[in-house]
């Protein structure tokens, strides 16, 4: 079984010193919720963003939940071939349980994850699917303790998905980034082993997801 590890996620309720901003008081009031409650989203806060720590690598939840999407609609995951890791830009990280579905609606997403930071923990007939911990990449790498980390990165040295994909091995890792822009911090890129760019352009998230989960299935199912 591998490991994927989307992190350094945009993916975040809004943090303390942005609760009170007009932006996202707006926004919560909408959604009749507090806004501590609801996730920090740029399409809604941008103005609250505007010269936050990280700026350009937070609010972006959509893009998370298309990585999601990719990963656990593959034959790989229905057939409990990976685990899946949501690793955040604020240091937590959710772990994903055998064959979870999460909605394929954003809306209903946001509420699934809103439900867990408020939770910890989504259960179903007794069943474990969703948890979140307060947990950083390295200590979730000595957790799952993966024989090589592979990390997708423009700086890293230029191959293909289908050489790269060949030499991912039974608990080997994967890491993609889930933001938006910029590259890996360096306590994240200093725990990957082997850090690939896959073309001169940027490609998100979900997009090198899709692709290098596709080429590692090609190697084990044909």
């Amino acid at each position: 079984m591998i490991s994927l590890i989307i992190s350094e996620s945009a993916l975040e309720l809004v943090p303390f010193e942005l609760e009170n901003h007009p932006s996202v008081v707006s926004h919560a009031k909408k959604l009749g919720k507090y806004s501590s409650d609801i996730l920090l989203d740029n399409s809604w806060h941008f103005a609250a963003m505007k010269g936050i720590k990280n700026e350009i690598k937070r609010g972006r939840p959509d893009l998370v939940h298309f990585s999601i999407l990719e990963a656990t609609t593959i034959p790989l995951y229905l057939q409990n071939k990976l685990n899946l890791f949501v690793h955040t830009i604020d240091d937590k990280v959710i772990h994903f349980g055998k064959n979870v579905h999460l909605p394929k609606s954003y809306h209903r997403f946001e509420g699934v994850i809103e439900k867990l930071y408020q939770e910890k923990k989504i259960m179903a007939k007794n069943e474990l699917l969703l948890e979140i911990k307060e947990q950083t990449f390295s200590e979730l790498i000595d957790e799952i303790n993966p024989s090589k980390i592979f990390g997708f990165s423009t700086g890293g040295k230029l191959s293909s998905y289908e050489k790269i994909a060949s030499q991912i091995s039974d608990n080997s890792c994967i890491v993609i980034g889930g933001f938006q822009k910029g590259h890996f911090s360096e306590s994240v890129e200093n725990k990957i082993t082997d850090l690939y760019s896959v073309g001169n352009e940027s490609f998100e998230g979900h997009t090198v997801t899709s692709r290098i989960l596709y080429e590692y299935e090609k190697t084990i199912f044909m």
